[in-house]
């Protein structure tokens, strides 16, 4: 088992940055490939970026590329969502999944991953 936990959201204006965090713990935090979604009300969950377990391999939904910058630090075990010039449309409930898989695959299918976090809310507004 593996427990996610988020952290860093709030409310904030349009233009600035916050930065998220994804704490991980439990029985292995090994080759956990870590993906960030987020959830607007009345709209179907969003991926957002993610991450393979080497830190190198990484994917962006088309919605944040060039303002959202996902890392991870294994030592802390924790992986981080860096999100800059936001906007309004950026508002909602982000989610980190976790899946556990030796090979380094980044998904962006919320179905494939295999834990999630309760989410951290964010707001932006004008």
């Amino acid at each position: 088992q593996v427990q996610l936990r988020e952290s860093g959201g709030g409310l904030v204006q349009a233009g600035a940055s916050l930065t998220l965090s994804c704490a991980a713990s439990g029985r292995t935090t090994n080759y956990l490939n870590i993906g960030w979604f987020r959830q607007a009300p009345g709209k179907v969950r969003e991926f957002v970026a993610a991450v393979g377990w080497n830190g190198n391999t990484l994917r962006y939904g088309d919605s944040v590329k060039g303002r959202f910058t996902i890392s991870r630090d294994d030592a802390e075990n924790t992986v981080y969502l860096q999100m800059n010039s936001l906007k309004p449309e950026d508002t909602a409930v982000y989610y980190c999944a976790a899946d556990w898989n030796p090979s380094v695959i980044v998904r962006t299918t919320p179905g494939e991953y295999d834990w999630w976090g309760q989410g951290t809310p964010v707001t932006v507004s004008l």
